[in-house]
């Protein structure tokens, strides 16, 4: 099988989730990814649990598909290594902060002037420049500072941070977007880019609406709770046995349909409810009608009811519920995976499907250092050369690796 990157090399110089998850999407599609670890510990996100048989399933989570180098970069001669490397290779992907790449000498126009058609992605809390180019940006600071948990949660109480990482995995969609159009321009002009992305800046790009309605108005969004921003009703509700289901009705005809399946035709008329505007202008009066109504039934049945009449709606599960559900199990989404120390673990596939020729895992997650020697010997390194960068801490093989 050939896939749509097979051919493209990718060095990863990643670390936690925004440079390592881009990575992995890439070497999903077939590109050969080599991720460059630092000594000893590798990825901070190896030492995360939980732990299975020592290896962490969040570090797994992040990096099939990838072959692990280690190297202390503060040496001359893995400096060397990696431009030898960049000299075989299309993109280079990492999530430093801003400048120390540059004070080992790998920044963006060091490693173009070893191959101009390499493709440089930066990833990074606040962007490559600007007074805050160097201030650190983790997962919650981004949500923070971008605006994001300023609309989340209910009126009045404590901003509510989201369930998932959502900055650090819109950072790397962000990213991968921009390696996989740096390598189509470099395929037309010969010529590779360097690309800064701006974690807080992807933030703020996928609040669309929020950020449109301000920088429209003037009006500064506010938290809503379960409610949405411009259609009623929309939010999450609560059924008698508990349960939560999330409903959602953006047109009229939608809405008629909804009324219908509750019981409630008198009020599709209703001035109140007559048209989108005014149903979100007139909100707590609808509420007040559909939300006894609902809390009346149980959530698998009122669900059921819904679906069949063609209702956005579903009940809120968790992740038992979800991979156990019928449709998520007859779309395998999860795939078995073989690894040398965790054994037989299940990992979610890559949620693209092409007809043929689709993202696949080739490699498990790697041991620290497992590729090493592999990817010297590739570069022409001899058995006495890579012994003696071994014993001089300029490389990490997979054997000390295993004894730390």
């Amino acid at each position: 099988m050939s896939q749509p990157l097979e051919g493209i090399r990718v060095l990863e110089l990643g670390n936690f989730i925004a440079g390592p998850f881009c990575g992995m999407l890439l070497g999903d599609m077939g590109a050969d990814v080599i991720k460059i670890e630092r000594p000893t510990k590798g990825d901070q996100t190896r030492a995360m649990p939980p732990l299975v048989n020592g290896e962490s399933a969040s570090f797994a989570a992040l990096n099939r598909n990838k072959r692990s180098l280690v190297l202390d970069l503060k040496q001359r001669e893995a400096q060397d290594i990696v431009l030898s490397l960049v000299r075989k290779s299309d993109v280079f992907i990492e999530n430093n902060r801003p400048g120390a790449l540059e004070a080992v000498g790998l920044g963006p126009e060091q490693v173009r002037a070893a191959n101009p058609k390499v493709v440089y992605i930066s990833a990074s809390g606040f962007g490559q420049t600007g007074p805050y180019r160097r201030r650190a940006g983790v997962n919650l600071i981004i949500e923070a500072f971008s605006g994001a948990l300023s609309v989340t949660g209910s009126p009045g109480e404590t901003p509510m941070r989201p369930g998932i990482q959502t900055a650090d995995i819109f950072g790397a969609l962000f990213a991968t977007y921009a390696a996989l159009t740096g390598l189509i321009g470099a395929l037309r002009d010969k010529t590779g880019q360097t690309a800064d992305v701006s974690l807080v800046e992807c933030s703020i790009a996928a609040a669309a609406w929020e950020a449109a309605g301000y920088l429209a108005t003037g009006v500064v969004p506010e938290r809503l709770g379960h409610q949405h921003r411009l259609n009623a009703p929309y939010q999450l509700f609560e059924t008698h046995d508990g349960h939560y289901l999330a409903i959602g009705t953006p047109n009229d005809e939608l809405f008629r349909r909804f009324m219908t399946v509750l019981g409630l035709e008198s009020y599709i008329k209703d001035v109140r409810f007559a048209t989108y505007v005014l149903r979100k202008q007139n909100e707590l009066d609808l509420l007040g009608v559909v939300s006894p109504a609902i809390r009346g039934r149980s959530a698998d049945s009122l669900e059921a009811l819904l679906v069949e009449a063609g209702v956005p709606c579903s009940r809120v599960n968790n992740y038992q519920e979800v991979f156990d559900d019928p449709h998520i199990r007859e779309r395998n989404v999860t795939v078995n995976i073989q690894h040398p120390r965790g054994g037989a673990t299940r990992a979610v596939r890559n949620p693209v499907l092409f007809d043929r020729d689709g993202p696949s895992v080739r490699r498990p997650p790697p041991l620290l250092g497992e590729h090493s020697e592999e990817i010297l010997r590739d570069l022409g390194y001899s058995n006495v050369q890579i012994d003696n960068l071994s014993k001089a801490g300029t490389i990490m093989l997979a054997d000390s690796a295993s004894r730390q």
